[in-house]
Parts: C-alpha cells; structure tokens; sequence
C-alpha cells in the first residue's frame, strides 16, 4: 500500500460523481454515511468515494493508501 497520513496531496478538481442518494440526506444525522465505488482499470483500482463527513471519507482513503486524494469544493 501507498504512503498513509496527512503527507498525502489534495488536489482540488471541478467535479466529482455524486454517489449520495436523497435518503442519505435526510439520514444525515443518525448516520456518518460513506458511500464508495471501486473501478479497476489499467492502472489499478480506483476508489470514488462521497460522504457528508469529508474528513471521516478523506481519513478512510489516507489510510487505503489512495494517491493522490482528489476533492470536489461543491456538491
């Protein structure tokens, strides 16, 4: 696995997929929901993530060893 910790880049890009669903909205406070998808390319796994807890989802993928960490500013 990559490097874990803070070290990791953050890139900052202009969109991501949305894989929250309506239901996850309104279960937002019972629930630090982390929805995850897994794509296997040429180039290895790629791990597409969404949460309402973006530190909770950005601690999950420092520790998987995700590299670089790319992050959406808007939903």
């Amino acid at each position: 696995m990559g490097e874990t910790g803070q070290n990791q880049p953050l890139k900052i890009v202009a969109e991501l997929p949305d894989l929250m669903r309506p239901e996850d909205y309104r279960e937002a406070t019972a629930s630090r929901k982390v929805r995850v998808r897994l794509t296997l390319g040429a180039d290895g796994v790629e791990i597409l993530g969404d949460s309402l807890y973006v530190e909770t989802l950005e601690n999950l993928l420092r520790q998987s060893g995700s590299y670089p960490i790319e992050r959406s500013l808007c939903g």
